[in-house]
């Protein structure tokens, strides 16, 4: 059984939760990552994993995603979440990533696939306090809330270069994506921030599935390669990061596509472009 609940706030205020309109939900306010920038003052911020799971906003009575879309988890799912909005990530165990997808695309509720989905909260966007403090409230009140499909992101340290390369080789061997940075004294704003910073060791872009080139030796009668077109109008080819599966059921002409790639060519192509997943649910 859930606790019940009050949280309290020590020199906070509550900024009002975004209203919904009848018959729709409005896209969350969201504060987004910009790209980590080496040689920040370490000791001002806060770091956590990133996860491989897709980013979902509690609004204090349904589960959302990042456009506005209602997620279709069970109600139990959902029973005895606070009253107040919540930032985080639906995130169903490492390597997991396409189950989950597949998870929040079904036209069904499926359960007992949901038992295994954590909602992994890393802010309450409300509170207009620094970081330091909302992390510290978000603890109080998942305490007290003792809900097993919530958990806190955890925060730790950092402190020299050398500790942000091997805090990112930890989470990339046990399958994480990367690395966030929040800022200790940073308020949430609904925006992409230089307060909030990602770390990966790759980058990742979407692209339009325009063509299929066939494979060949062993993946003959496959697919061999995707012709994507970039959003800025750049064609190219996609021949790695399939599946054996994805390679004889690839995406369609006309699916959007998320790739990762490390920079680009001299003549503007993404450098070493390789299949991730088609785009997440919006």
């Amino acid at each position: 059984m859930l606790k019940s609940h009050t949280l309290t706030l020590i020199g906070c205020a509550l900024l009002p939760a975004p209203a919904l309109l009848a018959g729709q939900h409005p896209q969350p306010p969201l504060m987004l990552a910009s790209e980590y920038q080496e040689h920040i003052q370490l000791g001002n911020y806060l770091v956590s994993e990133k996860f491989d799971g897709i980013r979902a906003f509690w609004d204090g009575q349904h589960l959302l995603t990042r456009s506005g879309n209602l997620i279709n988890a069970p109600d139990w799912f959902t029973q005895g979440f606070p009253k107040i909005p919540l930032d985080g990530e639906l995130w169903f165990g490492y390597g997991q990533f396409s189950q989950l997808t597949a998870l929040l695309n079904s036209a069904t509720t499926q359960q007992a696939q949901w038992r295994n989905v954590l909602f992994m909260v890393f802010d309450l966007p409300t509170i207009r306090a620094p970081f330091d403090m909302r992390y510290g409230q978000l603890g109080n009140l998942l305490e007290q809330l003792d809900h097993p499909q919530l958990q806190r992101v955890e925060q730790q340290t950092l402190s020299t270069d050398n500790d942000v390369r091997h805090a990112l080789a930890k989470v990339l061997q046990r399958g994480g994506e990367g690395l966030m940075f929040r800022h200790r004294n940073s308020l949430y704003e609904p925006k992409r921030s230089m307060q909030l910073l990602k770390l990966k060791p790759w980058q990742d872009a979407e692209a339009e599935v325009i063509g299929h080139r066939p494979g060949q030796g062993k993946y003959s009668g496959q697919l061999g390669a995707l012709v994507v077109r970039a959003a800025s109008g750049q064609i190219f080819k996609i021949g790695t990061g399939f599946s054996d599966q994805e390679r004889r059921q690839p995406p369609s002409v006309g699916t959007t596509i998320t790739y990762r790639y490390s920079g680009f060519t001299n003549s503007g192509k993404p450098r070493f472009a390789s299949y991730m997943r088609p785009r997440l649910p919006e």
